[in-house]
């Protein structure tokens, strides 16, 4: 790949950042904590949950903006906790959880809803396999973590900061993108696809895509990235 365009695709994603950058500022100049910013993250999460249990166009594509919502939430708390200096092991902890519990319970949501409107249990159960495929990567994460906490706090210090790799060739990038920018950026995926009422395109192919995930997290190559 030619060298200016990884730049270019490096900075123009994740697209999901270019708000959280402008919302982060306006954060600052509260007293909300990055814990609280989760929190309202999770709150939104589950307003999109809602909206799309209950199988409604218009209720999807404002359920879609609500995901929107969380997504840029989930980036200003930890923009937050950085900036502010009350970056902590729960934070982190908290964030990740809230993470799986809103695309769990999207997922979830979004097979009932289907489900309900075409009275077919099958797009329900895709929605628990997708949701049981990011449970297991949620575990997989926590399990690597406990395992190389005493690593990772050793190479992320106030004097040295973690040091983030970068794609270096094919699948390397192929490995990015799937794993890294097609997760940052899930909730426009969401809102296109609501807006043209085709979010039910989403339950086979997650169902499938997210085991696919969950087995590369367990490689060291999907490890390392920053977005």
């Amino acid at each position: 790949m030619i060298p200016r365009l990884k730049k270019s695709l490096l900075y123009l994603f994740p697209l999901i950042r270019h708000l959280s950058s402008r919302l982060t500022p306006i954060l600052l100049k509260t007293s909300i904590t990055p814990n609280q910013i989760t929190f309202l993250s999770l709150i939104f999460g589950l307003l999109c949950a809602s909206c799309f249990c209950l199988g409604s166009y218009k209720l999807g594509v404002i359920g879609s903006f609500f995901l929107v919502i969380s997504y840029i939430l989930d980036n200003c708390d930890g923009e937050v906790a950085r900036i502010k200096n009350m970056s902590s092991e729960f934070g982190a902890k908290f964030d990740d959880a809230v993470d799986w519990i809103v695309d769990a319970s999207f997922f979830i949501a979004l097979g009932y809803g289907v489900s309900q409107v075409n009275e077919q249990i099958f797009w329900l159960w895709l929605g628990i396999i997708t949701a049981f495929g990011a449970f297991i990567d949620y575990v997989i994460d926590l399990r690597y973590y406990v395992k190389n906490k005493e690593k990772i706090d050793a190479t992320t210090t106030e004097e040295q900061p973690a040091c983030f790799k970068q794609p270096q060739n094919k699948l390397d990038w192929l490995i990015y993108i799937f794993h890294k920018l097609s997760r940052a950026d899930f909730c426009f995926i969401v809102l296109i696809l609501a807006v043209l009422n085709v979010t039910y395109f989403l339950l086979p192919i997650a169902a499938i895509g997210a085991q696919i995930y969950w087995l590369t997290d367990l490689l060291e190559r999907a490890r390392g990235y920053h977005i």
